[in-house]
């Protein structure tokens, strides 16, 4: 219980700090941009590719990656249905609304959850695995075509190779995937650790720079896409929990602890990296926004719960 407290207490200071930053001006102007395209372009990349190529491949594909990827799809197509048949919105809302109903923080905060509360780093990257490899290819290449109007197959081809989080994603699995098929294979230290140093940047920037997009805006504002914000946060926390717990424990039949870790991941609350996306495309920004933090603090309260209902 109190990892999940102190998880969440860290997170909580370092985007207070952003805020003060945006608050007065530290960064100038222009700031978030610069930070949101460090982040994307060379510090999550780095972080990824060390988190995955260090990854054990037994628990990447595992019945917790199944699991997770019902938990996730479930939410997202719910949300789908509602923003694109009956409110009709755009494809750029509809994508980034979507990911903020399904897209969960299996790295800033799922990391240290599943160090403080499930015991181990790695029982998150399943969850990466599958939202880096699957959802965030679909989602840019959904994105990228929003912005330019239009669906190029040859953009859609390449997005795996021209995308850096992508590309980073896939060489760490195939650094691990190497590891396994010759035991005691592994990157040394010379190589990795410019990666884990540069890599250990992305968590706190990505913080900071979602604080300082808090400076000077109103959460759940009017004309914001309220109902877009609400449906995601409740889908988000609410549905997708027990949506894992569910297809975890009568259509996979999991273990009490492999059960326990599935719906904690699923309860986390919605990425960072979704805010980041939206910054990056000019869409939804504002849903992202309110939606990453409405989920963050709400989320405490959620896996709180599941952690005194279902902890083995």
């Amino acid at each position: 219980m109190s990892g999940v407290l102190t998880g969440f207490a860290v997170i909580g200071t370092i985007i207070a700090i952003g805020y003060v930053v945006g608050r007065l001006g530290i960064l100038g102007d222009g700031a978030r941009t610069v930070l949101s395209r460090i982040v994307f372009f060379v510090l999550s990349p780095c972080l990824l590719f060390t988190v995955l190529a260090e990854a054990d491949v037994h628990v990447l594909f595992s019945e917790v990656l199944l699991a997770s990827a019902i938990a996730a799809v479930v939410p997202m197509l719910l949300h789908v249905a509602v923003s694109a048949l009956v409110w009709r919105r755009s494809v750029g809302a509809v994508t980034i609304g979507a990911l903020c109903a399904g897209y969960v923080n299996a790295n800033n905060i799922g990391i240290p959850i599943a160090v403080y509360v499930l015991g181990s780093a790695a029982l998150s990257a399943p969850v990466l695995l599958l939202q880096l490899l699957v959802f965030t290819p679909i989602a840019l290449t959904l994105l990228d075509a929003s912005t330019r109007g239009r669906v190029s197959v040859r953009r859609v081809l390449l997005q795996p190779v021209t995308n850096p989080i992508i590309v980073a994603s896939l060489l760490g699995v195939t650094v691990a995937l190497v590891g396994l098929a010759f035991p005691g294979f592994a990157l040394p230290d010379p190589v990795l650790e410019p990666f884990r140093i540069v890599g250990g940047g992305a968590v706190p920037l990505m913080l900071i720079g979602f604080g300082m997009s808090l400076s000077g805006s109103r959460l759940l504002a009017p004309g914001t896409g309220r109902r877009d914000i609400l449906l995601a946060v409740l889908l988000k926390v609410a549905v997708m929990p027990v949506v894992a717990f569910l297809a975890g424990r009568f259509l996979l039949d999991l273990g009490d602890a492999a059960l326990f870790g599935v719906v904690v991941l699923a309860a986390l609350p919605t990425a960072q990296n979704v805010f980041n996306y939206a910054q990056r495309y000019e869409r939804g920004e504002i849903v992202a926004r309110d939606s990453v933090l409405l989920s963050t603090v709400l989320s405490v309260p959620a896996l709180v719960a599941v952690a005194a209902l279902l902890a083995p």
